[in-house]
């Protein structure tokens, strides 16, 4: 008999503890990334980079832009349940037809989103499809969840479009087709209520290049000490700058200065970027978010130099069925 209530005691006991780790679960922050590669991170380190932190609704074991804001959250002490659903190539419409059941699958806090590097891969520099788009998906998204925070993602100019090919941004200047993508997503931002921001990573990574921490031009030699910003095709992001965009996502996600992550931040050194690449990112990411108006400044000044360690072991397990 002793050992029957020795028995009900402990699963009394494992049901509280059950419990009591929903409960905190559920004081998390949830954050769904909807996107292309530009946010799975095609050509570089971070695809496939701490999978295991983030929730992949589409099971490809990605990683990407949401791993490196996840790693960021955790950093600075916040609660983050992060997920992913990419496809290589699409813009909003795609997700709006074919993955409404896994977006819709729980509420969400906040979500981070964006359409096709030219705002329309048939139209390029025409706005009118990601307007639709975002105003259908912000409908549905806040249909499930009325509270949710929706962030659009402004992407960057693309060397190959500039310098090698005959269209619409060839021969410009390099912040020209980041500033044009951007009024693109502020039409889009304006049309949808839900809309609390736009993450303008294109204009962070011209402002890399204009403070001469990053390359201006891929095509003609990276010189000495700058950073290459982009992948081997000139189109998709370097490991660098898919770290660019996360830094300003982070931002604007949560309010904080990116360079309150500071240069010993883990996934930089995870990733093999040295502090001083790690501190010419937060600059140009902070720099942008101030520009918005979306931080306010609080870098991270140590006191002294210290060696940089490897991030924590993500606890994250979870596998969509």
């Amino acid at each position: 008999m002793k050992s029957v209530f020795t028995s009900l005691a402990a699963l009394f006991m494992l049901s509280i503890t059950v419990t009591s780790g929903d409960a905190l679960s559920n004081t998390k922050t949830s954050a769904l990334f909807i996107g292309n590669s530009f946010t799975y991170g095609y050509g570089s380190a971070i695809k496939y980079y701490r999978a295991d932190s983030v929730t992949d609704l589409n099971n490809e074991g990605i990683g990407g832009v949401p791993a490196l804001v996840k790693s960021f959250t955790d950093q600075a002490g916040l609660a983050y349940d992060v997920y992913v659903e990419t496809r290589g190539g699409s813009a909003l419409d795609f997700h709006l037809e074919n993955k409404l059941d896994v977006i819709g699958s729980r509420p969400w806090d906040q979500v981070v989103m964006h359409g096709f590097s030219t705002l329309d891969s048939n139209k390029p520099g025409d706005p009118e499809l990601l307007i639709n788009t975002t105003v259908k998906m912000s409908a549905f998204l806040k249909k499930n969840s009325p509270s949710v925070e929706v962030f659009l993602t402004s992407t960057w100019s693309r060397a190959d479009l500039i310098y090698q090919r005959d269209g619409l941004w060839s021969d410009t200047p390099i912040e020209q087709m980041a500033l044009d993508v951007r009024a693109g997503y502020d039409k889009a931002a304006a049309a949808s209520p839900a809309v609390k921001a736009v993450n303008g990573v294109g204009e962070a990574w011209t402002r890399a290049i204009v403070s001469g921490g990053a390359d201006k031009n891929p095509y003609d030699g990276i010189d000495f000490g700058k950073i290459n910003l982009w992948a081997w095709d000139h189109y998709h992001a370097s490991t660098y700058g898919y770290y660019l965009e996360a830094l300003v996502v982070f931002g604007n996600i949560t309010g904080l200065d990116p360079r309150s992550l500071g240069e010993n931040e883990c996934s930089r050194y995870e990733l093999g970027m040295s502090g001083h690449q790690a501190q010419i990112l937060q600059q140009a990411a902070f720099e942008q978010l101030a520009n918005d108006r979306q931080i306010k400044a609080a870098p991270l000044v140590l006191a002294k130099h210290m060696q940089p360690k490897r991030c924590a072991a993500s606890k994250n397990l979870k596998k969509i069925e």
